[in-house]
């Protein structure tokens, strides 16, 4: 257990709040629908003034404010992540998140804003059979594939690769993700014959897997589109890291 964690749980009595879940539980082996979140400390400033990258200040946030001995926080979906992130800010500076944009227009910088506590959750288009999978059959080589969402822990595997390959070679973040994403092909769960099937997959097929497997997540929708003083429409995703609670800064 590393110290995050073991902070999380030794502060079980503090006091909190129950966040339910976008997922409802239906992913976890404990089938919990909320979890009991703290809110941020004076303490947790800590954390944040010494945050390297993204995802391991959401990582380290979720372990330490998660009060609920029974549950991984490797284990938990990226949707339900992001529902607890806008919680523990909500509670700390309340709900209006202020940033700046490019008028695309003018090319000048204006200030908008987002009120977080009114942001839907997107239901998924396609449900999990009992065990939490998704059978899917791919448009292009016509296999039946069995596939799961990834975690946190996922995530965090996939976020170090960069790291691991030298400069100027290919890293493989897109077949890495298939191999996780998917569990067992025409009922084949071998991982040695799915690596092998993953890095000879149809484009098709591959953006098949990752459009749906997104589809399928129940999450808040980050996505928000404002008006520029030019009247030009911006696109814009709300995302996660030190910059979200920059009112510490």
């Amino acid at each position: 257990m590393d110290q995050a964690q073991q902070y999380g749980q030794m502060n079980m009595n503090l006091p909190h709040d129950v966040v339910p879940l976008p997922s409802q539980g239906v992913f976890y082996k404990n089938k919990k629908k909320s979890l009991k979140v703290g809110y941020l400390t004076a303490q947790d400033e800590n954390i944040l003034l010494s945050a390297g990258n993204n995802q391991n200040l959401v990582t380290t946030l979720l372990k330490s404010k998660i009060y609920e001995p029974d549950f991984n926080v490797n284990e938990m979906l990226d949707g339900d992540a992001e529902a607890i992130l806008i919680f523990l800010r909500n509670t700390a500076f309340g709900s209006e998140y202020n940033f700046r944009l490019k008028d695309p227009k003018t090319k000048k910088d204006f200030d908008t804003n987002v009120m977080l506590d009114e942001l839907d959750i997107l239901q998924p288009k396609i449900q999990p059979n009992n065990e939490g999978l998704f059978e899917l059959n791919l448009p292009k080589t016509g296999k039946n594939v069995v596939c799961r969402l990834l975690t946190i822990g996922d995530t965090n595997e996939l976020s170090k690769l960069q790291d691991e390959y030298p400069e100027g070679v290919t890293v493989p973040i897109v077949t890495r993700r298939l191999e996780k994403h998917i569990v067992a092909i025409d009922g084949d769960t071998n991982r040695e014959n799915i690596a092998t099937f993953v890095n000879t997959l149809p484009i098709m097929d591959s953006k098949f897997i990752r459009n749906t497997m997104t589809d399928c997540e129940p999450r808040l929708d980050l996505n928000r589109t404002v008006i520029a003083p030019s009247g030009e429409k911006v696109n814009v995703r709300i995302t996660f890291g030190a910059e979200f609670f920059r009112p510490f800064f």
